[in-house]
Protein backbone atom coordinates (compact mmCIF):
# COMPACT_ATOMS: atom_id res chain seq x y z
CA UNK A 1 0.00 0.00 0.00
CA UNK A 2 2.81 2.40 0.88
CA UNK A 3 4.50 1.66 -2.46
CA UNK A 4 1.27 2.29 -4.37
CA UNK A 5 0.75 5.58 -2.51
CA UNK A 6 4.29 6.68 -3.38
CA UNK A 7 3.78 5.88 -7.07
CA UNK A 8 0.52 7.82 -7.17
CA UNK A 9 2.17 10.76 -5.43
CA UNK A 10 5.09 10.81 -7.87
CA UNK A 11 2.80 10.58 -10.92
CA UNK A 12 0.66 13.45 -9.69
CA UNK A 13 3.69 15.56 -8.83
CA UNK A 14 5.01 15.20 -12.38
CA UNK A 15 1.65 15.78 -14.07
CA UNK A 16 0.62 18.76 -11.96
CA UNK A 17 4.06 20.37 -12.19
CA UNK A 18 3.38 20.82 -15.90
CA UNK A 19 0.06 22.49 -15.05
CA UNK A 20 1.77 25.09 -12.90
CA UNK A 21 4.52 25.69 -15.44
CA UNK A 22 1.76 26.61 -17.88
CA UNK A 23 -0.12 28.69 -15.31
CA UNK A 24 2.87 30.84 -14.41
CA UNK A 25 3.89 31.21 -18.04
CA UNK A 26 0.42 32.66 -18.56
CA UNK A 27 0.96 35.12 -15.70
CA UNK A 28 3.80 36.66 -17.68
CA UNK A 29 2.55 36.11 -21.23
CA UNK A 30 -1.12 37.17 -20.88
CA UNK A 31 -0.62 40.72 -19.53
CA UNK A 32 2.26 41.39 -21.93
CA UNK A 33 0.27 40.02 -24.89
CA UNK A 34 -2.76 42.09 -23.84
CA UNK A 35 -0.59 45.21 -23.59
CA UNK A 36 0.73 44.50 -27.10
CA UNK A 37 -2.91 44.52 -28.24
CA UNK A 38 -3.34 47.97 -26.66
CA UNK A 39 -5.28 46.88 -23.56
CA UNK A 40 -5.89 49.24 -20.63
CA UNK A 41 -5.20 48.06 -17.05
CA UNK A 42 -8.90 47.23 -16.63
CA UNK A 43 -8.89 45.07 -19.79
CA UNK A 44 -5.71 43.35 -18.56
CA UNK A 45 -7.52 42.62 -15.30
CA UNK A 46 -10.45 41.17 -17.25
CA UNK A 47 -8.13 38.93 -19.26
CA UNK A 48 -6.42 37.73 -16.07
CA UNK A 49 -9.80 37.07 -14.42
CA UNK A 50 -11.22 35.10 -17.36
CA UNK A 51 -9.80 31.65 -16.35
CA UNK A 52 -11.69 31.76 -13.07
CA UNK A 53 -15.23 32.40 -14.32
CA UNK A 54 -16.14 28.77 -15.14
CA UNK A 55 -14.35 27.28 -12.09
CA UNK A 56 -16.25 29.71 -9.87
CA UNK A 57 -19.51 28.20 -11.14
CA UNK A 58 -18.61 24.53 -11.58
CA UNK A 59 -16.05 23.74 -8.85
CA UNK A 60 -18.51 22.00 -6.50
CA UNK A 61 -20.34 19.92 -9.17
CA UNK A 62 -16.98 18.84 -10.59
CA UNK A 63 -15.99 17.72 -7.09
CA UNK A 64 -18.95 15.33 -7.18
CA UNK A 65 -17.81 14.12 -10.61
CA UNK A 66 -14.39 13.30 -9.18
CA UNK A 67 -16.02 11.38 -6.32
CA UNK A 68 -18.04 9.17 -8.66
CA UNK A 69 -15.60 8.77 -11.53
CA UNK A 70 -12.25 8.61 -9.77
CA UNK A 71 -9.29 10.95 -10.04
CA UNK A 72 -7.53 9.49 -13.07
CA UNK A 73 -10.26 10.26 -15.58
CA UNK A 74 -10.41 13.96 -14.76
CA UNK A 75 -6.61 14.18 -14.84
CA UNK A 76 -6.67 12.91 -18.43
CA UNK A 77 -9.52 15.20 -19.54
CA UNK A 78 -7.95 18.22 -17.86
CA UNK A 79 -4.58 17.50 -19.45
CA UNK A 80 -6.12 17.42 -22.92
CA UNK A 81 -7.84 20.77 -22.33
CA UNK A 82 -4.64 22.25 -20.98
CA UNK A 83 -2.78 21.17 -24.13
CA UNK A 84 -5.33 22.66 -26.50
CA UNK A 85 -6.11 25.89 -24.60
CA UNK A 86 -2.92 27.93 -25.16
CA UNK A 87 -3.02 27.21 -28.88
CA UNK A 88 -6.15 29.36 -29.30
CA UNK A 89 -3.89 32.42 -29.09
CA UNK A 90 -1.92 31.14 -32.08
CA UNK A 91 -4.96 30.07 -34.10
CA UNK A 92 -7.07 33.16 -33.29
CA UNK A 93 -4.81 36.20 -32.76
CA UNK A 94 -6.40 38.99 -30.76
CA UNK A 95 -8.74 39.22 -27.79
CA UNK A 96 -10.97 36.34 -28.94
CA UNK A 97 -8.16 33.79 -28.94
CA UNK A 98 -6.79 35.14 -25.67
CA UNK A 99 -10.12 34.84 -23.86
CA UNK A 100 -10.85 31.36 -25.27
CA UNK A 101 -7.40 30.25 -24.16
CA UNK A 102 -8.00 31.60 -20.66
CA UNK A 103 -11.45 29.97 -20.37
CA UNK A 104 -10.08 26.59 -21.49
CA UNK A 105 -7.10 26.81 -19.16
CA UNK A 106 -9.23 27.74 -16.16
CA UNK A 107 -11.62 24.78 -16.31
CA UNK A 108 -8.87 22.32 -17.27
CA UNK A 109 -6.63 23.38 -14.40
CA UNK A 110 -9.53 23.14 -11.96
CA UNK A 111 -10.42 19.54 -12.74
CA UNK A 112 -6.78 18.44 -12.71
CA UNK A 113 -6.18 20.01 -9.31
CA UNK A 114 -9.42 18.55 -7.95
CA UNK A 115 -8.42 15.09 -9.14
CA UNK A 116 -4.91 15.36 -7.72
CA UNK A 117 -5.91 16.78 -4.33
CA UNK A 118 -8.68 14.22 -3.91
CA UNK A 119 -6.27 11.35 -4.61
CA UNK A 120 -3.51 12.63 -2.33
CA UNK A 121 -5.84 13.47 0.55
CA UNK A 122 -6.83 9.79 0.64
CA UNK A 123 -3.27 8.47 0.83
CA UNK A 124 -2.57 9.24 4.52
CA UNK A 125 -3.45 11.35 7.57
CA UNK A 126 -1.71 13.49 10.17
CA UNK A 127 1.99 14.23 9.78
CA UNK A 128 2.31 11.84 6.83
CA UNK A 129 -0.41 13.71 4.96
CA UNK A 130 1.35 17.01 5.74
CA UNK A 131 4.53 15.55 4.24
CA UNK A 132 2.72 14.28 1.14
CA UNK A 133 1.13 17.66 0.48
CA UNK A 134 4.44 19.31 1.31
CA UNK A 135 6.19 17.35 -1.43
CA UNK A 136 3.29 17.73 -3.86
CA UNK A 137 3.20 21.50 -3.46
CA UNK A 138 7.01 21.62 -3.60
CA UNK A 139 6.82 20.17 -7.10
CA UNK A 140 4.11 22.66 -8.03
CA UNK A 141 6.35 25.47 -6.80
CA UNK A 142 9.08 24.05 -9.01
CA UNK A 143 6.70 24.47 -11.93
CA UNK A 144 5.93 28.01 -10.79
CA UNK A 145 9.67 28.68 -10.67
CA UNK A 146 10.35 27.44 -14.19
CA UNK A 147 7.27 28.93 -15.88
CA UNK A 148 7.92 32.68 -15.58
CA UNK A 149 11.60 32.30 -16.48
CA UNK A 150 10.77 30.23 -19.53
CA UNK A 151 8.02 32.62 -20.63
CA UNK A 152 10.24 35.65 -20.14
CA UNK A 153 13.06 34.07 -22.14
CA UNK A 154 10.76 33.02 -25.01
CA UNK A 155 9.11 36.45 -25.18
CA UNK A 156 12.42 38.34 -25.16
CA UNK A 157 14.17 35.90 -27.54
CA UNK A 158 11.38 35.12 -30.01
CA UNK A 159 7.89 36.59 -29.46
CA UNK A 160 5.00 36.28 -27.08
CA UNK A 161 3.12 33.68 -29.17
CA UNK A 162 6.09 31.33 -28.91
CA UNK A 163 5.39 31.13 -25.18
CA UNK A 164 1.83 29.95 -25.85
CA UNK A 165 3.05 27.23 -28.24
CA UNK A 166 5.50 26.03 -25.58
CA UNK A 167 2.66 25.87 -23.04
CA UNK A 168 0.70 23.47 -25.22
CA UNK A 169 3.72 21.19 -25.59
CA UNK A 170 4.48 21.17 -21.85
CA UNK A 171 0.88 20.39 -20.92
CA UNK A 172 1.16 16.97 -22.61
CA UNK A 173 2.75 15.74 -19.37
CA UNK A 174 -0.46 16.64 -17.56
CA UNK A 175 -2.60 13.89 -19.03
CA UNK A 176 0.17 11.35 -19.77
CA UNK A 177 0.29 10.30 -16.10
CA UNK A 178 -3.31 9.09 -16.26
CA UNK A 179 -3.07 6.93 -19.41
CA UNK A 180 -3.23 3.17 -19.50
CA UNK A 181 -0.02 1.42 -20.47
CA UNK A 182 0.45 0.93 -24.21
CA UNK A 183 0.50 -2.88 -23.87
CA UNK A 184 -2.78 -2.84 -21.94
CA UNK A 185 -4.49 -0.71 -24.60
CA UNK A 186 -3.17 -2.71 -27.59
CA UNK A 187 -4.14 -6.02 -26.05
CA UNK A 188 -7.68 -4.84 -25.42
CA UNK A 189 -7.29 -5.86 -21.80
CA UNK A 190 -10.68 -5.78 -19.99
CA UNK A 191 -9.08 -4.07 -16.98
CA UNK A 192 -7.89 -1.04 -18.95
CA UNK A 193 -10.25 1.17 -17.01
CA UNK A 194 -8.70 0.04 -13.75
CA UNK A 195 -5.07 -0.31 -14.82
CA UNK A 196 -3.05 2.87 -15.15
CA UNK A 197 0.45 3.33 -16.48
CA UNK A 198 1.23 5.48 -13.43
CA UNK A 199 -1.88 6.15 -11.33
CA UNK A 200 -3.10 2.97 -9.69
CA UNK A 201 -5.50 1.58 -7.09
CA UNK A 202 -7.57 4.20 -5.27
CA UNK A 203 -6.47 6.87 -7.74
CA UNK A 204 -8.62 5.15 -10.36
CA UNK A 205 -11.55 4.06 -8.24
CA UNK A 206 -14.74 6.06 -7.88
CA UNK A 207 -17.16 5.95 -4.96
CA UNK A 208 -20.90 5.74 -4.43
CA UNK A 209 -21.98 8.72 -2.32
CA UNK A 210 -25.40 10.11 -1.48
CA UNK A 211 -26.31 13.10 -3.63
CA UNK A 212 -27.21 15.02 -0.48
CA UNK A 213 -23.50 15.16 0.41
CA UNK A 214 -22.30 16.54 -2.92
CA UNK A 215 -24.35 19.58 -3.94
CA UNK A 216 -24.17 23.30 -3.23
CA UNK A 217 -26.50 23.01 -0.24
CA UNK A 218 -24.36 20.28 1.32
CA UNK A 219 -21.23 22.42 1.01
CA UNK A 220 -23.07 25.45 2.39
CA UNK A 221 -24.07 23.38 5.45
CA UNK A 222 -20.51 22.16 5.80
CA UNK A 223 -19.14 25.69 5.64
CA UNK A 224 -21.70 26.91 8.16
CA UNK A 225 -21.17 24.17 10.76
CA UNK A 226 -17.59 22.93 10.41
CA UNK A 227 -14.92 25.20 11.97
CA UNK A 228 -12.10 23.28 10.26
CA UNK A 229 -13.63 23.97 6.85
CA UNK A 230 -14.17 27.63 7.76
CA UNK A 231 -10.56 28.14 8.80
CA UNK A 232 -9.29 26.32 5.69
CA UNK A 233 -11.36 28.47 3.33
CA UNK A 234 -10.44 31.79 4.98
CA UNK A 235 -6.76 30.81 5.05
CA UNK A 236 -6.60 29.94 1.37
CA UNK A 237 -8.71 32.94 0.28
CA UNK A 238 -6.50 35.36 2.22
CA UNK A 239 -3.27 34.15 0.69
CA UNK A 240 -4.75 33.72 -2.79
CA UNK A 241 -5.81 37.37 -2.71
CA UNK A 242 -2.21 38.32 -1.92
CA UNK A 243 -0.89 36.09 -4.70
CA UNK A 244 -3.52 37.41 -7.10
CA UNK A 245 -2.41 40.98 -6.47
CA UNK A 246 1.27 40.07 -6.72
CA UNK A 247 1.01 37.89 -9.83
CA UNK A 248 -1.58 39.83 -11.79
CA UNK A 249 -0.29 43.38 -11.51
CA UNK A 250 3.40 43.03 -10.78
CA UNK A 251 4.06 42.45 -14.54
CA UNK A 252 1.92 45.49 -15.44
CA UNK A 253 3.59 47.63 -12.77
CA UNK A 254 7.10 46.61 -13.80
CA UNK A 255 6.37 46.92 -17.53
CA UNK A 256 5.29 50.49 -16.90
CA UNK A 257 8.68 51.04 -15.24
CA UNK A 258 10.51 49.62 -18.30
CA UNK A 259 11.59 46.30 -16.78
CA UNK A 260 12.31 43.51 -19.29
CA UNK A 261 10.12 40.40 -19.51
CA UNK A 262 13.04 38.34 -18.22
CA UNK A 263 13.35 40.43 -15.04
CA UNK A 264 9.59 40.29 -14.52
CA UNK A 265 9.65 36.52 -14.91
CA UNK A 266 12.61 36.22 -12.53
CA UNK A 267 10.81 38.14 -9.76
CA UNK A 268 7.69 35.98 -10.10
CA UNK A 269 9.87 32.86 -10.14
CA UNK A 270 11.62 34.01 -6.98
CA UNK A 271 8.30 33.90 -5.18
CA UNK A 272 7.80 30.33 -6.38
CA UNK A 273 11.36 29.41 -5.35
CA UNK A 274 10.69 30.71 -1.85
CA UNK A 275 7.50 28.67 -1.61
CA UNK A 276 9.29 25.59 -2.91
CA UNK A 277 12.13 26.01 -0.41
CA UNK A 278 9.85 25.83 2.65
CA UNK A 279 7.36 23.17 1.55
CA UNK A 280 9.53 20.04 2.05
CA UNK A 281 9.96 21.17 5.66
CA UNK A 282 6.33 22.15 6.21
CA UNK A 283 5.72 19.66 9.03
CA UNK A 284 8.87 20.74 10.87
CA UNK A 285 8.06 24.43 10.41
CA UNK A 286 4.54 23.92 11.77
CA UNK A 287 5.93 22.19 14.86
CA UNK A 288 8.69 24.79 15.29
CA UNK A 289 6.31 27.78 15.30
CA UNK A 290 3.99 26.11 17.82
CA UNK A 291 1.41 24.24 15.74
CA UNK A 292 -0.99 24.74 12.86
CA UNK A 293 -2.78 27.75 14.35
CA UNK A 294 0.38 29.83 14.63
CA UNK A 295 1.49 28.65 11.18
CA UNK A 296 -1.78 29.91 9.70
CA UNK A 297 -1.42 33.35 11.28
CA UNK A 298 2.24 33.73 10.30
CA UNK A 299 1.66 32.61 6.70
CA UNK A 300 -1.15 35.13 6.12
CA UNK A 301 0.94 37.88 7.72
CA UNK A 302 3.92 37.14 5.48
CA UNK A 303 1.77 37.06 2.33
CA UNK A 304 0.16 40.39 3.24
CA UNK A 305 3.54 41.96 4.00
CA UNK A 306 4.81 40.80 0.62
CA UNK A 307 2.12 42.79 -1.17
CA UNK A 308 1.42 45.88 0.87
CA UNK A 309 4.56 47.92 0.01
CA UNK A 310 5.32 46.50 -3.45
CA UNK A 311 3.99 49.54 -5.29
CA UNK A 312 6.21 51.94 -3.36
CA UNK A 313 9.52 50.79 -4.87
CA UNK A 314 11.20 50.05 -8.19
CA UNK A 315 14.28 48.63 -6.49
CA UNK A 316 14.92 45.10 -7.74
CA UNK A 317 16.34 44.16 -4.33
CA UNK A 318 13.24 45.31 -2.43
CA UNK A 319 10.89 43.76 -4.98
CA UNK A 320 12.80 40.51 -4.60
CA UNK A 321 12.46 40.73 -0.80
CA UNK A 322 8.68 41.23 -1.06
CA UNK A 323 8.48 38.30 -3.51
CA UNK A 324 10.23 36.09 -0.96
CA UNK A 325 7.79 37.12 1.79
CA UNK A 326 4.80 36.32 -0.41
CA UNK A 327 6.39 33.03 -1.46
CA UNK A 328 7.11 31.83 2.08
CA UNK A 329 3.58 32.77 3.17
CA UNK A 330 1.98 30.83 0.33
CA UNK A 331 4.45 27.97 0.74
CA UNK A 332 3.11 27.26 4.21
CA UNK A 333 -0.53 28.25 3.86
CA UNK A 334 -1.71 26.47 0.73
CA UNK A 335 -0.76 22.87 1.59
CA UNK A 336 -1.79 23.46 5.22
CA UNK A 337 -5.21 24.66 4.06
CA UNK A 338 -5.78 21.43 2.11
CA UNK A 339 -4.61 19.25 5.01
CA UNK A 340 -6.93 21.00 7.49
CA UNK A 341 -9.88 20.62 5.12
CA UNK A 342 -9.15 16.98 4.29
CA UNK A 343 -8.99 16.00 7.96
CA UNK A 344 -12.28 17.70 8.88
CA UNK A 345 -14.58 16.07 6.31
CA UNK A 346 -15.51 12.49 5.51
CA UNK A 347 -13.97 10.60 2.59
CA UNK A 348 -17.13 10.86 0.50
CA UNK A 349 -17.45 14.60 1.09
CA UNK A 350 -13.79 15.36 0.42
CA UNK A 351 -13.75 16.01 -3.37
CA UNK A 352 -16.79 18.32 -3.18
CA UNK A 353 -15.34 20.10 -0.14
CA UNK A 354 -12.06 20.54 -2.02
CA UNK A 355 -14.16 21.87 -4.89
CA UNK A 356 -15.67 24.43 -2.53
CA UNK A 357 -12.18 25.44 -1.43
CA UNK A 358 -11.11 25.84 -5.06
CA UNK A 359 -14.30 27.79 -5.76
CA UNK A 360 -13.23 30.23 -3.06
CA UNK A 361 -9.76 30.41 -4.63
CA UNK A 362 -11.15 31.02 -8.08
CA UNK A 363 -13.59 33.60 -6.77
CA UNK A 364 -10.68 35.58 -5.37
CA UNK A 365 -8.61 35.06 -8.51
CA UNK A 366 -11.55 36.32 -10.59
CA UNK A 367 -12.46 39.39 -8.54
CA UNK A 368 -8.98 40.46 -7.40
CA UNK A 369 -7.62 41.36 -10.88
CA UNK A 370 -10.88 43.14 -11.77
CA UNK A 371 -10.89 45.09 -8.52
CA UNK A 372 -7.21 45.96 -8.74
CA UNK A 373 -7.50 46.77 -12.44
CA UNK A 374 -10.33 49.20 -11.67
CA UNK A 375 -8.32 50.78 -8.84
CA UNK A 376 -5.29 51.11 -11.09
CA UNK A 377 -7.40 53.12 -13.55
CA UNK A 378 -7.93 55.82 -10.93
CA UNK A 379 -5.14 55.34 -8.37
CA UNK A 380 -1.34 54.97 -8.56
CA UNK A 381 0.16 51.48 -8.24
CA UNK A 382 1.41 52.30 -4.73
CA UNK A 383 -2.13 52.70 -3.38
CA UNK A 384 -3.42 49.70 -5.32
CA UNK A 385 -0.91 47.34 -3.70
CA UNK A 386 -1.46 49.02 -0.32
CA UNK A 387 -5.21 48.37 -0.50
CA UNK A 388 -4.56 44.76 -1.54
CA UNK A 389 -2.34 44.27 1.49
CA UNK A 390 -4.95 45.75 3.82
CA UNK A 391 -7.54 43.31 2.45
CA UNK A 392 -5.19 40.42 3.26
CA UNK A 393 -4.75 41.65 6.84
CA UNK A 394 -8.55 41.89 7.16
CA UNK A 395 -8.68 38.17 6.36
CA UNK A 396 -5.97 37.62 8.97
CA UNK A 397 -8.22 39.24 11.58
CA UNK A 398 -11.11 36.99 10.49
CA UNK A 399 -8.88 33.91 10.83
CA UNK A 400 -7.94 34.89 14.38
CA UNK A 401 -11.65 35.24 15.21
CA UNK A 402 -12.39 31.71 13.89
CA UNK A 403 -9.55 29.98 15.72
CA UNK A 404 -11.28 29.49 19.13
CA UNK A 405 -14.13 27.49 17.52
CA UNK A 406 -11.60 25.54 15.46
CA UNK A 407 -9.63 24.58 18.57
CA UNK A 408 -12.80 23.55 20.44
CA UNK A 409 -13.72 21.25 17.54
CA UNK A 410 -10.26 19.69 17.64
CA UNK A 411 -10.61 18.97 21.36
CA UNK A 412 -14.04 17.41 20.80
CA UNK A 413 -12.67 15.17 18.06
CA UNK A 414 -9.79 14.06 20.29
CA UNK A 415 -12.12 13.08 23.15
CA UNK A 416 -14.46 11.05 20.96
Amino acid sequence: MQRESSKNLIALCVGLTSVFIVQTMLLVAVPLYALDLGASPLIVGLALSAPYILPLIFAIPLGGLVTRGGGRRVVIVGGIGLTVGPLFVVMLPGYTGLLLSQFCFGISQLIMILGAQSIISGLARGVTLEKYFGWYTTCLSGGQLVGPLLAGWLIDSIEVRAAFIAMGAIAVLGFASGLCSASTILSGHPNCRRTGLFLKGKAIEGAVVEKSLLGYRAQARLLKTNPGVQVSIVLTVAVMFALGAHSSFLPVYLESSSFSAMVIGALISLRALSAMAVRPFMSKIIRRVGGRVYAMIISIGLAGAGVIFTGFTVSVGMLAFFSVLAGVGSGISQPLSVVVLAEHVSLGQRPSALGMRLMGNRGVQFFAPLLLGLLTEVLPFSLTFLIAGLVVFTFLFLTVCLIPAYERKLKEDCTQ
